[in-house]
């Protein structure tokens, strides 16, 4: 059942005011599931308290018994793949439409990371005493890529685990960094560690996909991305040029210590014979 299915069944008992909230939340059920009930109040142009008796008058307990059920009816909709794979059945969508989506996706990146937020994110990641680089399954390429590449610049970055995440993030302390990369379907447990650093006193830097992500509102150095379908499944492109312009940054920020870094790597590779000679 959709909210709509849900507002038309007490559609003849909405007030004027419930009526204004129906259809704010019809047009925006991303509104609805992620944000918060001052953030749909002031949409909606009402008081908390209404949109409270709103949730009730659905039939929910209150407006976080309504924003869980939206939460999981948004994410089984429009981000499920099996969902998307049964829709794709009949689209006429081909390669071209996924070459544009990603291609914009591509030019928002840059438009999102201009020069001054870009600066900002890396600033924390380049002076952090250790880097913590946390993903949800989705991004999770962005994530491996920010990783490996600050690891090659600066020491004591790691990549957290699902499966380990209470024993990965048990040295965390203030003075570290953590980069957070989620897009809806916001990982339950990528979301779960960040809002721990950041009570730990962690600087956290998200890479997420607008202001109603929980990522948003943990800090205020945050960027937001497009993400774009391919087949069943969302694109690792935006998030991988994400972080690749990330270290880009953070490289600039270290300067000499990451040309030294780079150059013990680089000794260190040929003493190992790491690569296989051209001749």
């Amino acid at each position: 059942m959709s909210v709509e299915d849900l507002i038309a069944d007490v559609g003849d008992r909405l007030t004027p005011t419930e009526r204004r909230i129906a259809e704010t939340v019809s047009g925006n059920p991303t509104l609805l599931a992620f944000g918060t009930v001052s953030d749909l109040a002031e949409r909606a142009e009402t008081s908390r308290p209404s949109i409270v008796r709103f949730a009730t008058k659905l039939g929910f307990s209150g407006y976080a018994d309504l924003q869980g059920w939206a939460r999981d009816e948004v994410s089984r909709q429009l981000s499920s793949p099996s969902e998307r794979i049964r829709r794709r059945a009949g689209d006429a969508r081909d390669v071209r439409d996924v070459r544009t989506g990603i291609s914009d996706a591509v030019q928002h990146v840059f438009e999102a990371l201009d020069p001054e937020r870009l600066t900002a994110l890396a600033a924390p990641v380049a002076g952090a005493r250790r880097v913590w680089v946390i993903s949800g399954e989705t991004s999770m390429a962005g994530a491996r890529v920010l990783q490996s590449g600050l690891s090659m610049v600066r020491p004591d970055v790691q990549l957290v685990h699902e499966q380990s995440v209470g024993r990965d993030l048990s040295g965390a302390a203030p003075g570290d960094a953590a980069v957070v990369f989620d897009f809806a379907r916001y990982r339950r447990s990528s979301v779960a560690a960040a809002r721990t650093l950041a009570g730990l006193g962690v600087t956290i830097v998200a890479i997420t996909d607008g202001p109603l992500s929980p990522l948003a509102s943990l800090t205020k150095l945050w960027c937001e991305l497009r993400i774009p379908e391919v087949g069943p499944f969302d694109s690792s492109v935006p998030a991988v040029i994400a972080a690749e312009l990330l270290i880009e940054q953070v490289v600039s920020d270290l300067g000499d210590h990451a040309r030294d870094r780079i150059d013990q790597l680089e000794s260190l590779w040929r003493a190992t014979d790491t690569f296989i000679a051209d001749d």
